[in-house]
C-alpha cells in the first residue's frame, strides 16, 4: 500500500514537515493596470510526523495562497500486512492480530473475526455470552468516543476536555481490565463465546461506573458544545454531502452526520441488538459539517451508556450458564466463504473469510472503517483554507492503524 501510494507521486526530494516544493505549472495574475506577474502553486506536506493526526499520516496539499486546491492522503507508513499475517495463524491466533488495527476498538475488532468463524462452523453461542459481548462492545464504543471527544477540542486549541475525557476513560478501563486482564488489547473473545465468565460483583461495579460517566457527560454538552470558539471553528466547515458518503463508502458517525441513516445494529441486528430496539437510538444530523460529526459522536456516547445499562439489566435476569462452547484441539473451518460485518465505533468493519478446510484462513480480507472514511478528505479539503484543515481532519475521527492495517 505504501509503495503504491508513493509511486503515484512525482519523483522529487523528500520534504520535512511544513516544507514546500514548487509546482511546475504557473498561472498569470494581473497586478495593477496592465501589469502581469507569474504565481506558482505550492505543495505543502503535512506529516508524516504531525501532531494533528492520531498516528502517522501524510497529507499532500496543493495551495493557491491560503486556499487548498487539491489534497491527497498518503498512507502506508504504519502498514504491517495484517491480512497476510492472518493466513499464517490459526483461528485462535488471528484474534490477537485483529484487535490491533484500531487500537481504540480492540474488543469490537475481535468480535468480527469470531462471528465470521462461528458462521462458517454453524455454531450457536450461549445466550449469556451474547449479552456479555453486547455489553462489552458498547463499553468499548464509549471508550473509543471519549478519546475523540477529548482530543478533537484539543486539536482546536482547547486542552481542558482532554483531562475530563481521560478521567472517564480510566474508570471504564479499570472494569474492562478487570474482566479481561487486558488494558487496551482485551483478547476476551473466543470462537464460540468468551474466555471466561464475569468476576464476582463485576456487574455492580460496571453499573456504578456507567452511572458516574453519565452524570459527568455535561462537560462535553456544555463546556465544548457551549463554547462559541469551538462552534465558530466547526459550524459550516468541512461539509460532506450524502452523495460523497455513498461514493467513498464512508460509514459510522461521520456518515450519519451527513444524513445517511444506516446502522448495522438496527438494520442488520447481530449479538443482542435485535432485542434492544427500544433503547438503541441511531443518531443523525443533516448538516454534514465538523460540528454535526462531533454532535453525533457525543449523542451516540449517551446512547451507548443507556445500552450498557439495558445489557446489565438483562444479565441480572439470566440464570447462571456457560459462556463458551467446547472446541476441538485443532479448530478447522469447513471449506467455503462468508462475510461478517459489525458496527464498530468508527464505522463498518468487515471480514471476508475464505476457508479451504484447514486450520488457517486461506484468505481473510479486512474492510476497516477508517480506510474508507479518510478518502473523503480528497472531497472535503479542496476549496477550504489551510486554517480549517486541522478542524476537518480531526472531525473524521480516524485511527491510522485502521487505515494502514
Amino acid at each position: 500500500m505504501h509503495g503504491a501510494a508513493r509511486s503515484a507521486l512525482p519523483h522529487r526530494p523528500a520534504t520535512a514537515v511544513g516544507q514546500t516544493e514548487a509546482m511546475t505549472s504557473t498561472t498569470q495574475t494581473t497586478v495593477g493596470i496592465g501589469a502581469a506577474a507569474e504565481t506558482t502553486d505550492m505543495v505543502l506536506n503535512i506529516g508524516p510526523q504531525h501532531p494533528s493526526t492520531h498516528g502517522v499520516l501524510r497529507l499532500r496539499l496543493v495551495l493557491d495562497g491560503e486556499r487548498i486546491t487539491s489534497a491527497e492522503p498518503v498512507i502506508g507508513y504504519m502498514h504491517r500486512g495484517a491480512e497476510k499475517l492472518f493466513e499464517a495463524r490459526d483461528y485462535r491466533q488471528i484474534i490477537m492480530l485483529a484487535n490491533r488495527h484500531d487500537w481504540l476498538s480492540a474488543f469490537s475488532n475481535e468480535l468480527g473475526v469470531v462471528i465470521a468463524v462461528e458462521r462458517m462452523l454453524g455454531m450457536e453461542v450461549p445466550e449469556r455470552a451474547v449479552w456479555i459481548r453486547t455489553l462489552l462492545a458498547e463499553l468499548n464504543r464509549v471508550l473509543n468516543h471519549l478519546m475523540f471527544l477529548g482530543s478533537y477540542p484539543l486539536e482546536l486549541g482547547g486542552i481542558t476536555p482532554m483531562f475530563y475525557a481521560f478521567r472517564e476513560r480510566e474508570d471504564l478501563q479499570h472494569v474492562m481490565e478487570e474482566v479481561s486482564g487486558g488494558r487496551i488489547h482485551y483478547m476476551f473473545n473466543r470462537v464460540g463465546g468468551l474466555k471466561e465468565d464475569l468476576p464476582l460483583g463485576w456487574t455492580d461495579r460496571v453499573r456504578a461506573v456507567v452511572a458516574a460517566a453519565r452524570s459527568r457527560m455535561d462537560v462535553f454538552d456544555d463546556l465544548v458544545l457551549g463554547n462559541e470558539i469551538f462552534r465558530g471553528r466547526t459550524r459550516g466547515v468541512g461539509v460532506l454531502s450524502p452523495q460523497a458518503v455513498h461514493a467513498y463508502g464512508v460509514s459510522g458517525p461521520i456518515a450519519r452526520a451527513s444524513g445517511v441513516d444506516f446502522d448495522l445494529r438496527r438494520d442488520e441486528p447481530y449479538l443482542a441488538y435485535g432485542e434492544l430496539g427500544d433503547v438503541l437510538k441511531v443518531v443523525t444530523r443533516q448538516e454534514g459539517d465538523c460540528l454535526a460529526r462531533f454532535e453525533c459522536l457525543l449523542e451516540q456516547t449517551h446512547n451507548s451508556l443507556a445500552l450498557a445499562d439495558a445489557c446489565l439489566d438483562r444479565l441480572a435476569e439470566l440464570p447462571p450458564g456457560p459462556v463458551n462452547q467446547r472446541l476441538p484441539k485443532v479448530l478447522k473451518a469447513p471449506e467455503g466463504h462468508t462475510y461478517a460485518w459489525t458496527e464498530n465505533p468508527l464505522g463498518l468493519n468487515g471480514y471476508y473469510l475464505v476457508s479451504r478446510g484447514e486450520k488457517t484462513p486461506y484468505r481473510l480480507k479486512l474492510r476497516s472503517a477508517s480506510y474508507n472514511n479518510i478518502q473523503a478528505l480528497t472531497e472535503l479539503l479542496p476549496g477550504t483554507l489551510v486554517a480549517d484543515m486541522v478542524a476537518i481532519l480531526g472531525s473524521l475521527f480516524f485511527v491510522v492503524g485502521d487505515i494502514d492495517k
